[in-house]
């Protein structure tokens, strides 16, 4: 990777628009008091967002927080393979106490990085705040479990499969500073304006790169970041370019004649973040499905696991090919060689271009590594569910018929948000599906083996 940038002042801001994809994504959804596994992970995604986070770095701390709890659980009833907890409870162990001690701990852990300044983790004070609030949900659910020596149990064995975890992370280089360096060629990342006025309100545009060292952060589940690269987007001078080029110009336009108004609808009901997104379909297809503590432990963690290796997988892709933003290549159309393309140096896309390179698109890896674990878990692709969008566009309802077909629609959105072309689309779906196969099949496998739903007809090796 062909890094030497270094960021400057407006790097915080970078985040904060990240943020605002994500922020409060969660909080339309309350999960009843009586499913404490669905609960904390409403509260991780709330608390990673009260600290700053943005949905990059917030697939890292869910990954944290969910395993932390399956590794608590598994330590009380042994049903699937730890993650990296191999510790046994005492027997009568509160499973309340466990898996409210292991998320906070994790979540604490996965916020709070430490005196220095990580501005991808959120200004310190708002981490502060985010604790305090973590604090105070963890002290009402202890409030709920009766004193007494199942409850220190359940606490203890909570907190040493939390502890497990961090350690494991405090090293993985996500708070490693990667310096980067825009190109100035066709085809190069630059920084990229934003529609006015802004949709969704932003900060600022023409922002340095965000998160250029994200590749370097040590995978949760893959071998190395590359392991599944794609075979990068396409040239400037070829058939497919110009497809993708004049599609993306014509459909993501910011008034665009030829969008329909499903489309516009579809592309702000994705906007969100995709690790919050995603883990709202989880909860809600776990729960339409009544699916017990173990079950929806293991499939929030494996799902997480996928979808932060997802993000560090698009991000080494993305810095190692830094190939532009359909806004850049509109407006720049004359340079780029190819006899299909026309330049147009006042289009704007339907909404804000995050500030990082197209290929491959992020959200596209992170929806189909989510329905490629759920595919796996459930055994079956055709699973009907319904689920409404967060900020910054909620109360957006839609249905699918399937976890495949959301894949694609969650890609397709951004080609209809003006943001990326559909090479990055089509590439990162597949991209994303290799890495969800490859969670499924490798971490958090049912130890029994006379029952193992872990079996698939093409297990990665």
């Amino acid at each position: 990777m062909k890094r030497s940038y270094v960021l400057g002042r407006r790097r915080w801001l970078v985040e904060l628009v990240l943020v605002m994809c994500a922020t409060c994504s969660a909080v339309a959804v309350t999960p009843a008091a009586s499913d404490p596994v669905s609960n904390w992970n409403v509260i991780a995604l709330q608390a990673a967002a009260t600290a700053g986070q943005g949905p990059i770095v917030q697939s890292r701390t869910l990954a944290i927080v969910q395993v932390a709890i399956h590794d608590a659980l598994n330590a009380i009833d042994a049903r699937y393979e730890p993650y990296v907890f191999n510790g046994h409870a005492h027997a009568g162990a509160s499973l309340d106490a466990a898996i409210a001690a292991a998320a906070r701990n994790a979540l604490v852990g996965a916020i709070a990085v430490g005196a220095l300044p990580f501005p991808q983790f959120g200004p310190p004070a708002l981490q502060a705040v985010a604790v305090a609030r973590v604090d105070a949900a963890y002290a009402a659910m202890l409030a709920a479990v009766p004193d007494g020596l199942a409850k220190s149990d359940g606490i203890a064995i909570g907190t040493a499969a939390a502890a497990a975890i961090v350690a494991l992370r405090s090293a993985d280089h996500a708070t490693t500073f990667v310096a980067y360096t825009p190109g100035t060629r066709p085809g190069d990342w630059q920084p990229t304006p934003n529609p006015v006025p802004f949709d969704p309100p932003a900060p600022a545009d023409h922002m340095p790169a965000s998160l250029p060292g994200w590749g370097n952060v040590t995978p949760f589940v893959m071998r190395s970041s590359d392991q599944f690269e794609p075979q990068g987007p396409p040239v400037l001078s070829g058939k497919r370019y110009a497809r993708d080029f004049n599609e993306v110009k014509a459909l993501g336009e910011k008034n665009s004649a030829i969008r329909s108004a499903e489309q516009t609808s579809i592309a702000r009901f994705w906007y969100e973040g995709a690790t919050a997104g995603w883990n709202r379909i989880a909860r809600n297809v776990a729960a339409a499905r009544s699916l017990d503590a173990w079950d929806e432990a293991r499939l929030l963690a494996i799902m997480n696991l996928a979808q932060a290796d997802g993000a560090i997988a698009s991000f080494e892709s993305k810095y190692t090919f830094n190939f532009w933003r359909p806004i850049t290549a509109i407006r720049a159309g004359d340079t780029d060689g190819n006899d299909d393309t026309v330049a147009d140096p006042a289009w704007e896309n339907l909404l804000n271009t995050p500030a990082i390179p197209d290929y491959t698109s992020t959200h596209a890896v992170l929806g189909g590594a989510a329905a490629e674990v759920f595919r796996r878990f459930f055994h079956d692709d055709d699973v009907a569910f319904t689920t409404t969008s967060g900020a910054p566009f909620a109360g957006i309802t839609r249905s699918f018929s399937s976890f495949s077909q959301a894949a694609r629609e969650n890609g397709e959105s951004r080609i209809y948000a003006g943001i990326h072309f559909r090479s990055a689309v089509e590439d990162g779906i597949k991209h994303g599906k290799k890495i969800g196969a490859f969670a499924f099949t490798h971490v958090l496998r049912s130890l029994d083996r006379d029952d193992d739903d872990d079996r698939d007809e093409d297990r990665e090796r």
